[in-house]
């Protein structure tokens, strides 16, 4: 507020904020994900080299390494203008619920510290280091990884639910439970969605390069090897979302069914409420779409018959953009069950045949599944974040009564999208650099 005038009267520029915002965690987001996968796989291929004798494996860790350093320090830069952004651009969130989850960005700022440490004696440590040694030091920087990423998940589920506080009839927070707040109802399943699809991405952008090799005629141990360790990471993941993602599905029956509501385009509360496929919103309901009778329902209380709540539940101005969210969720879904067959049908040929599937139309959809598990993830984050509008802090704080008065924004757009261009250039022309070191091995 400014004068008790909210910032939205005196702020023209609420869309350029928004889409500022959004286009960095676009860029952060799949950087996050390798945050906290990859470590994983590369300790993998080691401890498979150490306990195998397999050099190959050895040799493929130590490659990776390289890559998961080059991508750590990406993520410093794009995490760094995350964190800016969320004061500058959202002032009053930040000075009037810090005190709230401030506790989770302290954990979180820790976890960055500790993991940049560890990647740093890991990717430094292979001759300097006994093998058992190096391959100890790269646990804490797996581990850090995934608590850091955990703690801002942690605040992301606090918006979505609001809890560990009261809220005094002057609008000031009173009363905090910082621990209350980090594990509020959200967090549980927003962190195992998250952490399940960072295997699921990670995995199929490293397994998509290797098919890419294989289509071209590679049948090196190593292009194998790492086909093998990055493909089983995200196929054993896939079919593990489908379950992670029903469970998301019914907390967010429970505790936003307006969200659930856009989600399908449910213009009024009924009982045994069909689930569309496709089709777009508008008069209250889904036009052009293929109904399942009664399967919104079925997910959402896995009864058929079981009301669900309606956007009419809400005035207009409460309810989110219905499109927006019924496609975006549609998307992440389609792709989803799409990356679940495709690893569901590698893991039958491999255990019924001790083999790699031969087809190529395999190894081209495997080349596709990367690409398509990144528009996947970001799809599920538009889901839950223009599912949560017009709120900022779900029920409590809206997004146009928090964004900053200063102008200016379309120019720190332009800015930032021109920084962005450069960090991917930049990571283009490292991870080149080391495909070639692996060509010329």
């Amino acid at each position: 507020m400014i004068g008790g005038v909210p910032f939205a009267a005196v702020q023209p520029d609420l869309l350029w904020a928004r889409e500022l915002q959004a286009m960095s965690f676009a860029v952060h987001i799949p950087l996050v994900c390798f945050g906290v996968a990859f470590p994983a796989m590369v300790l993998y291929a080691e401890w498979l080299g150490q306990r195998t004798g397999d050099a190959t494996y050895t040799r493929l860790a130590r490659r990776w390494s390289k890559v998961m350093a080059s991508l750590f320090a990406v993520g410093v830069v794009t995490g760094t203008i995350l964190s800016f952004e969320l004061g500058l651009l959202w002032p009053d969130f930040m000075a009037r619920f810090g005190q709230v989850f401030g506790l989770a960005f302290a954990l979180e700022g820790f976890s960055f510290f500790t993991e940049g440490i560890f990647v740093a004696i890991y990717v430094y440590g292979w001759d300097r280091l006994s093998p058992r040694a190096h391959l100890l030091a790269g646990i804490p920087a797996a581990v850090a990884g995934f608590t850091g990423s955990m703690m801002v998940i942690a605040v992301n589920g606090w918006m979505n639910h609001p809890t560990g506080f009261t809220m005094a009839a002057d609008g000031r927070v009173t009363d905090v439970h910082p621990w209350q707040a980090v594990f509020n109802p959200f967090f549980w399943h927003e962190l195992a969605h998250m952490y399940v699809a960072g295997f699921m991405v990670a995995g199929f952008i490293v397994a998509g390069v290797y098919a890419r090799s294989r289509l071209r005629g590679d049948r090196s141990r190593h292009g194998r090897a790492g086909l093998v360790i990055a493909l089983t990471f995200a196929a054993l993941a896939a079919p593990v979302q489908v379950l992670v993602g029903d469970w998301a599905g019914r907390e967010i029956a429970d505790l936003q069914p307006v969200k659930l509501a856009a989600i399908e385009g449910l213009g009024h509360t009924e009982r045994g409420a069909p689930f569309h496929l496709g089709g777009f919103y508008s008069d209250g309901r889904i036009k052009a779409g293929i109904a399942i009778p009664k399967l919104l329902s079925l997910l959402a209380q896995h009864n058929p018959d079981a009301r669900v709540i309606g956007l009419d539940s809400v005035p207009p101005r409460d309810r989110p953009p219905v499109n927006v969210v019924h496609w975006s969720f549609q998307i992440m879904v389609g792709i989803g069950t799409l990356l679940a067959l495709l690893g569901a049908l590698y893991i039958a040929t491999w255990a019924r045949h001790r083999r790699l599937p031969r087809s190529r139309w395999f190894w081209w959809a495997v080349v596709a599944a990367g690409p398509g598990a990144i528009v996947a993830l970001l799809a599920g984050w538009i889901t839950t974040e223009v599912g949560r509008q017009p709120w900022l802090v779900y029920g409590v704080l809206r997004t146009r009564d928090a964004v900053t008065n200063s102008d200016g924004l379309p120019a720190a757009f332009a800015l930032m999208a021109v920084v962005y261009l450069g960090l991917a250039g930049l990571v283009a022309w490292l991870l080149r650099r080391i495909g070639r070191e692996r060509e010329h091995a």
